[in-house]
């Protein structure tokens, strides 16, 4: 088995802040009404590409996605698919995604989504065209709970015995096992340490040995460089919340959630290469 070990420093999110913005998210979709298939908030903005396909609005089996022949010019968008909707105890979504040759199935369960408890996701793939080497799949689970009071031990306290993130991942050659683990630190960042482990499966066990023996710097650099990536991508994401509180911030998430986002320039082009006198 190789195990791949990275830790990285990340500005610390309020969890006051954190829960009453899913409270806000939550109560104002469970305050919403559909027409003519539009998803309208309590002030009558529709919700920005969010349709009802199908079945009753915030029932068991409500379909939501894009309208047929609107995506691309295919003939059937891509949906998701209501399990669970009942706020004070639990949120449940499935959606399939198509894309390039692979289908894939989504699960998303959140656990008293007003004051998120523990974050649940599953991924299963295959190719119709293929066989068990063209299959996958994934759970993960986020305890909510337990991360928060991990951060609230001193920071000369020993990490968590349990990992309050954990992934799993199965394929056919290996299977790989993923844990996060936060630590507070004297300054008030967090300390978060990410875990990676990758083994072959049953026959395959030596071969799957041998081939991360010659494939570990570059994998374990592939590693680091995605925990550091996922490190900047949090404080882009920090640095982009305002610190509203109240109706102030309920507004500004039906606001995000009623505009559509802002596009993305484009990188300037290089131009042409210089002349060589």
């Amino acid at each position: 088995m190789a195990r791949f070990e990275h830790t990285v420093t990340v500005a610390a999110l309020d969890r006051h802040w954190f829960e009453e913005a899913a409270g806000h998210v939550v109560d104002l979709f469970d305050a919403s009404r559909e027409q003519g298939g539009e998803i309208l908030l309590p002030d009558g903005r529709p919700v920005h590409g969010l349709r009802l396909l199908k079945g009753r609005h915030l029932q068991s089996g409500a379909q939501y996605g894009e309208e047929p022949g609107q995506k691309d010019g295919e003939g059937a968008p891509e949906a998701a698919v209501l399990r669970e909707w009942r706020p004070s105890r639990t949120v449940e979504v499935e959606s399939r995604v198509a894309e390039e040759g692979m289908s894939m199935r989504v699960g998303v369960r959140l656990r008293e989504p007003r004051t998120p408890r523990a974050l649940e996701v599953s991924l299963d793939g295959h190719n119709p065209q293929g066989g068990s080497l063209y299959r996958f799949s994934g759970r993960g689970k986020a305890d909510l709970h337990a991360w928060w009071a991990a951060l609230e031990q001193p920071s000369s306290a020993p990490p968590a015995a349990r990992a309050p993130v954990i992934g799993k991942a199965v394929h056919r050659l290996g299977k790989a096992r993923l844990t996060v683990t936060p630590r507070p630190a004297e300054d008030g960042t967090w300390r978060v340490t990410v875990v990676l482990g990758v083994r072959g499966r049953w026959l395959l066990r030596p071969v799957a040995a041998v081939g991360l023996f010659f494939a570990r710097r570059p994998i374990e650099k592939g590693f680091r460089e995605g925990v550091d990536g996922a490190a900047e991508e949090w404080a882009k994401a920090l640095a982009e919340l305002a610190p509203l509180r109240g109706e102030a911030l309920r507004a500004e998430i039906a606001d995000a959630l009623t505009e559509p986002p802002e596009p993305v320039d484009p990188p300037p082009s290089p131009g042409p290469p210089p002349k060589v006198l």
